[in-house]
């Protein structure tokens, strides 16, 4: 029906009554778009399964190392997000609670995706004959792009960042009360040197922050070949201080 009415739904239409000849048609429509939608589901499915089955095996794996690293990366960015707009709320003794637990779902995340990048990488050096023997040259970028001094760099200044935050609230949660009506001294001179130390993360964290921008944008610019391998627009914004 689908492949014949084209050609004979207009005999049909002025060969019927007008009112036989819109159902003919609607009935045409409906079907040709119906099948039309699934095909062309089905085929992006099959796409989406077989793009890459022209290339070989050792190839597809890396590819596949590379589209993990991404997923994890989009999940580390989210999750950091959200650690910055939970560190906005007001200080209140559960909601300091509820941050602590945070960062340690948040260190999961990041642990994870710290694995994604050291496998990608081994990956591409137990292969590096195969892949230098193809001309491979992109997979090596990818390589290069993980191994670089600024993307490593950025890595640890998150790290040292929540490991001085969690410091900072796990203080604060024990000596709350301390600090917030008492105002007693050690607890207050405590405090601050907790806070010297994560405002120093924090600052640090976003001065290599902007440096990973930087790099990124310009290492994509000369290898724009590798962008759909690596994450795309990633955590941006500037850490603002907890209070």
């Amino acid at each position: 029906m689908v492949l014949f009415a084209p050609i004979t739904m207009p005999y049909f239409i002025f060969k019927s009554r007008k009112e036989a000849g819109i159902s003919f048609f609607m009935i045409f429509l409906m079907t040709f778009s119906a099948v039309a939608g699934l095909e062309a589901f089905l085929y992006s499915k099959y796409y989406e399964k077989n793009k890459y089955s022209h290339l070989p095996a050792l190839t597809i794996q890396l590819i596949r190392h590379a589209e993990d690293l991404k997923v994890s990366t989009t999940k580390l960015d989210h999750a950091l997000v959200k650690l910055e707009n939970l560190s906005k709320v007001e200080s209140r003794i559960h909601e300091i609670k509820r941050t602590i637990e945070f960062i340690d779902q948040l260190r999961d995340v990041m642990f994870k995706n710290q694995e994604d990048i050291n496998r990608l990488v081994k990956y591409t050096s137990d292969y590096t004959d195969f892949f230098a023997g193809r001309d491979l040259e992109w997979v090596f970028d990818i390589q290069f792009f993980y191994n670089n001094r600024v993307v490593i760099q950025h890595n640890k200044s998150i790290q040292n960042y929540l490991e001085r935050f969690e410091d900072l609230l796990r203080y604060t949660h024990r000596n709350f009360y301390n600090i917030t009506e008492h105002k007693t001294k050690d607890s207050l001179k405590n405090y601050d040197e907790y806070y010297i130390r994560y405002r120093r993360a924090v600052d640090s964290h976003n001065r290599f922050n902007v440096k990973r921008i930087d790099f990124q944008n310009k290492y994509l610019q000369k290898h724009p070949d590798i962008k759909a391998y690596l994450p795309g627009k990633r955590q941006t914004e500037t850490f603002k201080l907890w209070e």
